[in-house]
């Protein structure tokens, strides 16, 4: 198939902004499908920084062998952060994304072991509990996209002293969100079920966008994580 002319940056922000303020859920999966075959091309018109300061953070704030480790991507779209992940030594990949376009583009890649569909924030993710060494999550943590109410979600599938990686964007429209998904983190800090490891804030997200806030967190134990991942989403949730 013949590749599509690259688009400008302002008709790509213009893709982006519909994907944030879709009419619905199932719309929203649909634009994600549609996009799935240009999405690479028009990040790199974006000049999206965020899966490689993502896995960065990951591996300074990884103690174990990343080789050994098993990591759960959510909504890892056509695996740009696995990529990116793979260059610091990381290879047992697990994938989750809403978009069978995303997921079919990223199988294509054979970077995943195992790639599954999941709604983030309609069901629980596919995993048992406390089943990976690292979770991470980059650039859907955003208003319009996945609610903060998914983050005792991603803790319950860590292993107890497992990490966590997740990233927001920091401009404008976002700012009720990241207090939202602040309040959320404190909240998991204070019980004792999110210890903070590292934050780290970028100026250069994406042409789009201004800056980047990219977390590592680490899980304290297994009882105080399966709690807090009942009792975390039930509190968000109401």
């Amino acid at each position: 198939a013949m590749a599509c002319p690259q688009r400008s940056l302002a008709q790509v922000q213009e893709r982006v902004s519909a994907v944030h303020h879709s009419s619905s859920l199932s719309q929203q999966i649909c634009l994600y499908d549609d996009w799935a075959p240009e999405y690479e091309q028009d990040v790199r018109v974006l000049e999206y920084r965020a899966p490689q300061l993502a896995a960065a953070c990951l591996a300074a704030a990884f103690s174990a062998l990343p080789h050994e480790a098993v990591v759960l991507d959510v909504a890892c779209g056509t695996g740009l952060v696995c990529q990116e992940l793979q260059k610091w030594g990381f290879c047992r990949m697990h994938g989750m994304d809403g978009s069978m376009g995303m997921l079919e583009r990223a199988r294509r890649k054979g970077l995943y072991q195992e790639l599954k569909q999941c709604i983030l924030g309609q069901e629980p993710l596919p995993a048992p509990t406390g089943h990976y060494d690292a979770v991470i999550i980059v650039g859907a943590l955003s208003v319009g996209q996945v609610p903060s109410s998914v983050i005792p979600e991603l803790l319950r599938v860590t292993k107890p002293g497992g990490m966590v990686c997740l990233t927001t964007r920091y401009n404008m429209i976002n700012l009720p969100y990241v207090a939202e998904l602040r309040a959320v983190l404190d909240g998991l800090e204070q019980r004792g079920l999110w210890e903070k490891i590292t934050v780290q804030e970028a100026d250069e997200w994406e042409r789009a966008t201004s800056a980047l806030a990219s977390y590592s967190h680490r899980s304290s134990s297994a009882a105080g994580l399966s709690q807090c991942a009942r009792r975390g989403h039930e509190a968000v949730s109401t």
